[in-house]
């Protein structure tokens, strides 16, 4: 209804195309972060054991262990605390990589469709790219410090403040940017499938299909873009986790960037070696990604804003 409190004054400025308030960027933004946080939150174990089942055999072939006796190596040796460490950083980047890269995403297509007058999947594809790229380019130092506390069990203990004093003084303030390019590519890979899959996927369903906005249209969607968006970004998330964590692993080192880095390992490790933790990847970011847009939905709707 027109004079009801649900359709507030951010939808009414929305459609009326004004300029953006400063609550509407606010809602938006917070909005997007939330709900990353919150499927952060949630999934973060499945990003610790990604991780090291990464960094195993660095420049060997063999037989990898598998993601459940990682775990229970992980719970005998280490505790389950282990299994949230980098939690801290990871909120943190979260909250602002997160917010960032989806608040983009649409200002991205909304420009793509002004200037080219067209929103179609390619359109799609190059604002979720850019808008991953650079949310990631500055959020990397967030990014290096979760996973080198996610690879030492004893830099917890010290808490992320010594972990950036150590950092800084034995490698210098370059080294949060170490990994960057493969980590802008990542995220360029993973927002642009992810948000590219999820509208066209949500499109095609509400016109093929009896569904209509709501939890069951949103699940089937953000299902789809999870399983799409882990195929694509899987070769590039190992790449990056390698060159972050080149000084920690002295069987790590000596990649002089991201391609180096992708040849190196193939040569050494096999093609299939770029999907080491690959099923983490997914178990990780297939339910990241339903919460996240399920999360997400459900906020802009309280907000007053349509949906995605």
């Amino acid at each position: 209804m027109p004079g009801s409190p649900a359709s507030g004054p951010l939808k009414v400025e929305e459609k009326k195309g004004s300029k953006l308030s400063a609550s509407y960027i606010v809602y938006h933004f917070s909005t997007n972060g939330i709900s990353v946080a919150t499927a952060t939150g949630l999934t973060h174990p499945l990003d610790v054991l990604k991780v090291r089942l990464q960094m195993q055999l660095v420049g060997q072939r063999g037989p990898l262990i598998g993601m459940g006796k990682l775990f229970s190596q992980i719970l005998k040796m280490e505790g389950p605390k282990a299994m949230y460490q980098g939690f801290t950083p990871a909120l943190m980047r979260s909250v602002i990589y997160g917010g960032l890269r989806l608040s983009l995403y649409e200002p991205s297509k909304y420009v793509c469709d002004w200037a080219f007058g067209s929103t179609n999947i390619l359109v799609k594809i190059a604002s979720g790219a850019f808008s991953g790229a650079i949310a990631t380019a500055l959020t990397n130092p967030t990014e290096v410090l979760k996973v080198r506390l996610q690879m030492n069990s004893n830099a917890e203990k010290g808490g992320v403040l010594r972990e950036i004093r150590k950092i800084a003084s034995e490698e210098g303030i370059k080294s949060f940017w170490k990994g960057v390019g493969p980590a802008m590519g990542r995220a360029a890979m993973l927002t642009a499938s992810q948000m590219a899959t999820y509208d066209e996927s949500k499109r095609a369903l509400i016109r093929w299909t009896s569904l209509e906005e709501g939890f069951h249209l949103h699940f089937i969607s953000s299902t789809i873009a999870g399983a799409v968006s882990t195929l694509a970004t899987a070769p590039m998330d190992m790449i990056k986790t390698r060159l972050m964590l080149q000084r920690e692993s002295k069987k790590c080192g000596g990649y002089r960037n991201g391609f180096h880095c992708a040849y190196q390992v193939i040569l050494t490790e096999g093609p299939w070696a770029l999907y080491k933790g690959g099923f983490a990847i997914f178990a990780r970011l297939g339910p990241q990604t339903m919460i996240t847009f399920l999360v997400c939905e459900k906020l802009r709707e309280h907000a007053g804003l349509k949906a995605i």
